[in-house]
């Protein structure tokens, strides 16, 4: 078998189809880097892993200087990471500069999570690539991860990503409370993705009347997935076994006085500046978790 000859048709009607038919150009190009991707993987079983260079020199002279060294071996690489079943089914939403951008993990089950985020968010090749600068995925907790593999149904708090990523814009080097939140307000987007899937943004500084004082709820949110308000609270110390208490006096009332009937029960998020395990391990209310934040110039 000519394998060269193969992988330089293969390219050349690829080239050829998008001119043609650019409304469908993603999924021909992604058909046509699977097949020459199977071809190099079965040249070098015969000619060995020199082959891919040979080829690579010969192809950006005949067809196009893209052809690189490089960009073939990711060829071998996307088939090879397609042809294992461990992997999803191949995305056609995913352009090949995603691709380009997951082919240099080397974890399997990170590469299925960022497919699946990419699909359900709708990300551009960019924002993928930031969220894997970011670490997401090693900032899930070690039973979300397992949950992903085994496909088992996800909890309201298992995408909330710790430490958290908040955009420091002016380089605040002293954070109070306030500052924290104005921080967040000013990249909401970003903070609502960093706490997980379907949560929207309801108020900050939520004022509740408890008896005849007022207080006030540092961000009320609400989870469209899971059905139920969420209230956070910002600290910027070490998490307090007092904290616990003053959020289960929020979610208290949020239930009581706000919640209907057909919503699930409210859940609180402290976000700190640094965790207390202990703290929480004796707090009688499973509806409370905990996560702390990190500052950055980029997020």
């Amino acid at each position: 078998m000519n394998y060269y000859n193969e992988i330089k048709q293969e390219l050349v009607n690829n080239e050829i189809y998008k001119k043609v038919k650019d409304y469908s150009k993603n999924r021909s190009d992604l058909t046509t880097y699977y097949n020459v991707g199977k071809l190099l993987n079965e040249a070098g079983k015969n000619y060995g892993k020199g082959i891919i260079k040979e080829y690579s020199i010969k192809l950006s002279k005949e067809i196009d200087k893209k052809y690189s060294y490089r960009t073939l071996f990711r060829m071998r690489q996307f088939y090879n990471l397609f042809s294992n079943e461990k992997v999803s089914a191949l995305p056609t939403q995913l352009t090949w500069s995603h691709y380009c951008e997951l082919l240099v993990l080397n974890d399997i089950n990170k590469i299925n999570y960022y497919i699946k985020i990419v699909e359900e968010q709708n990300l551009s090749y960019r924002n993928l690539r930031n969220k894997i600068k970011n670490k997401e995925y090693e900032r899930l907790d070690d039973k979300t991860k397992d949950k992903l593999i085994t496909k088992e149904k996800p909890k309201v708090n298992d995408f909330i990503k710790n430490p958290i990523l908040i955009r420091n814009s002016y380089n605040y080097e002293k954070i109070s409370e306030s500052i924290l939140k104005k921080l967040i307000l000013e990249d909401l987007d970003n903070f609502l993705t960093e706490l997980g899937d379907g949560f929207t943004y309801i108020k900050s500084e939520y004022k509740i009347k408890i008896g005849s004082d007022y207080n006030y709820i540092d961000l009320l949110l609400f989870n469209y997935i899971y059905n139920c308000f969420v209230v956070v609270e910002l600290k910027v110390t070490v998490l307090k076994k007092e904290h616990i208490g003053q959020i289960q006096v929020y979610m208290n009332y949020i239930d009581k006085n706000i919640k209907s009937i057909y919503q699930d029960k409210t859940i609180g998020i402290i976000i700190c500046k640094k965790g207390n395990s202990f703290v929480l391990e004796y707090s009688s209310d499973n509806r409370i978790y905990e996560t702390v934040y990190k500052l950055g110039s980029e997020v």
